[in-house]
């Protein structure tokens, strides 16, 4: 494996057609003329060749894309990248599994058409951990994804892959999915605006609408918060949820002042740790210094919710290496990574439960409203401790001592997949003593995500957010 200066910072910015657009910038750029999308793709390329061989965030890479299929949409002509469980028509799409060999989509996952109907070009594929299951996008026998702010720390997970790349200027956004953190996750290692939208705010997936409870939700990892906004938008242009209220262009901070519980330690007894502690407090003050109230709540969650949680992980990674065959007829669950295998495992020694998991999980929806009854958003950290150095989550750590590690990182995001409820990670004011990021999440009602964009305008504006280039 590469040995790589735990300090080491990589980014790709430089004096070229993407210039520091974020995307609503660089589309704008496209309408002027100002660049073409064929130049905005070609520039694209080469910064991803330039760093991916020190971040190892692409699985395939598209030297020719094909163009926009949308000319007119919000990001016309802006290069991205789709997560590699996503179906690309023509392109493989691998799991981040070695458990089979991947072949190429027949067509478009309804994801895949929604993006593209914003006007993207896609310049290929991006890395997660496998089946998406771990916080961290790690590997047996591979090259982990590096965090571009420090290279010996983790990008998160598990859409690793894109946010390291887009923390690193490579791409101005890029597709990403959360069903347990995966959004808000690497946007938080990374220093990105991740927002997990409400369940059925954009299209489901296949998968996720044979499941008992879909806990997945698409979206993008961004540098900015008017790329997420102008992304939901465009989402909602192309298909309109007709469970929720419409949302439409979220453009700036509103002049509500609002009600906001926040919490520092996670419901179910996790401890955070004094650099993410303080930058929840921070983030307390700066909302109170511009108007908000702001006071301290408690969530009430199930003791059982955790085990719950894990259980119903361990199913989906029972179900996919018991259905793994439709993915390649090469299959072979045994090749599955340590943390799906003892995932697996522990369903199997635990399945008789599954009906009281199904239960009690789908009741969590109650008390997260009794406590919503006061509040109109929550505040928490988004992870229990900050990113970790590569190897602290690696799927070849035994699965014992793993899942105890990720139970004491990831405590607070798995809720609102369960619920359905939005929630966005945005980078706090500063950082660790080491120069990685920090992210607070805020979480709201289901149907919340304008609040949920103005608040993160609001911070945005009072205190830009860091920039890689600068450090």
């Amino acid at each position: 494996m590469t040995t790589f200066d735990e300090r080491t910072i990589v980014h790709a910015f430089r004096d070229d057609a993407l210039g520091e657009h974020d995307a609503v910038g660089l589309a704008a750029a496209i309408r002027r003329g100002d660049v073409s999308p064929a130049e905005a793709a070609r520039a694209a390329g080469e910064r991803v060749r330039a760093i991916d061989a020190r971040l190892g965030a692409v699985q395939v890479h598209v030297d020719s894309p094909a163009p926009a299929a949308a000319t007119g949409g919000a990001f016309a002509g802006v290069p991205t990248f789709v997560k590699d469980n996503t179906d690309y028509q023509g392109l493989p799409t691998g799991h981040g599994s070695a458990a089979f060999r991947p072949r190429a989509a027949r067509r478009h996952a309804p994801f895949t058409r929604q993006l593209l109907s914003s006007g993207v070009t896609v310049l290929g594929k991006t890395r997660l951990p496998e089946f998406g299951f771990s916080p961290s996008t790690e590997y047996d026998g591979a090259e982990p994804v590096r965090n571009p702010w420090n290279t010996g720390h983790s990008a998160g997970g598990s859409s690793g892959g894109s946010a390291a790349l887009v923390a690193a200027g490579a791409v101005p956004i890029a597709h990403a999915n959360d069903g347990g953190g995966s959004i808000r996750i690497p946007a938080a290692c990374c220093g990105l605006v991740g927002l997990k939208p409400t369940r059925g705010r954009v299209v489901g997936s296949d998968l996720g609408r044979r499941l008992p409870i879909d806990i997945v939700s698409d979206g993008i990892v961004s540098r900015s918060v008017r790329d997420t906004a102008a992304f939901l938008a465009a989402a909602e242009t192309h298909r309109q949820s007709s469970a929720l209220p419409p949302l439409g262009l979220v453009e700036g901070p509103s002049e509500r002042r609002l009600r906001i519980g926040f919490l520092l330690d996670s419901p179910n007894g996790v401890h955070s740790d004094a650099a993410t502690r303080a930058a929840v407090t921070e983030t307390v003050a700066t909302l109170e210094r511009l108007g908000h109230t702001v006071e301290p709540v408690e969530l009430d969650m199930d003791p059982n919710f955790t085990d719950d949680f894990v259980t119903y992980w361990g199913m989906l990674s029972f179900l996919l290496g018991a259905t793994g065959r439709t993915l390649g007829a090469d299959f072979d669950r045994h090749r599955m990574d340590g943390l799906s295998r003892g995932l697996r495992e522990e369903y199997l020694r635990n399945w008789r439960r599954t009906p009281g998991v199904l239960r009690r999980l789908k009741r969590a929806k109650e008390a997260h409203a009794a406590a919503f009854r006061p509040l109109d958003l929550v505040l928490s950290p988004v992870l229990a401790h900050t990113a970790p150095p590569i190897g602290h989550l690696s799927p070849t750590v035994p699965y014992a001592e793993l899942i105890e590690r990720i139970l004491a990182y990831v405590a607070f995001t798995p809720l609102d997949n369960v619920v359905g409820t939005p929630s966005i990670s945005v980078p706090a004011a500063s950082g660790t003593t080491d120069g990685l990021p920090i992210g607070v999440m805020f979480s709201a009602r289901p149907g919340g995500e304008r609040k949920l964009l103005e608040i993160a305008f609001e911070l945005e504006a009072d205190r830009p957010f860091r920039r890689i280039q600068d450090q």
